[in-house]
């Protein structure tokens, strides 16, 4: 692990990029984030914001939280028009980077049990399932249980 690496896809999200990461967000999700929550993430210290930007457009956004030595991945998308390409997993790897720095060991995140590809790429990562959180995720038919992941990160 070098703490020299810089980012390499990643940036620090800013207030301009609220229009475009709600409407990759919508795109995404049927039950996305609000703006709302974003900025109340964007202005507390405990939170870390970041987009993914290809050709001048964003493409995708992480937001971590990361303190006492856990790190805990609490949105990653990539939007559909980028998806299967890579992207998620590149993400995935500067936000485990990111948690690194600081001195995040283990980095934990939730994902739905309908969502197969996240699941799967959350394990080809090395991320464990450690629990079930019943009723977590809002969904069409009442609430969708969440799968709790995690993986030590040194």
């Amino acid at each position: 692990m070098s703490h020299k690496r810089s980012l390499k896809y990643l940036r620090k999200m800013t207030e301009n990029d609220f229009s475009e990461v709600m409407s990759g967000e919508i795109r995404s999700y049927p039950h996305p984030w609000t703006e709302k929550i974003f900025k109340d993430c964007m202005q507390s210290n405990h939170y870390s914001c970041w987009v993914l930007e290809l050709d001048n457009q964003l493409s995708g956004h992480v937001v971590i939280s990361a303190v006492v030595g856990e790190a805990h991945i609490l949105n990653l998308c990539v939007y559909p028009e980028n998806q299967g390409r890579g992207w998620g997993r590149k993400i995935l790897d500067e936000a485990e980077w990111i948690a690194r720095q600081h001195q995040a060991r283990i980095c934990f995140l939730e994902v739905r049990p309908s969502n197969h590809v996240g699941v799967t790429l959350y394990q080809n990562m090395g991320y464990n399932e450690v629990g079930v959180r019943k009723n977590y995720y809002p969904a069409d038919q009442g609430r969708e249980d969440a799968i709790v992941m995690a993986k030590t990160l040194f």
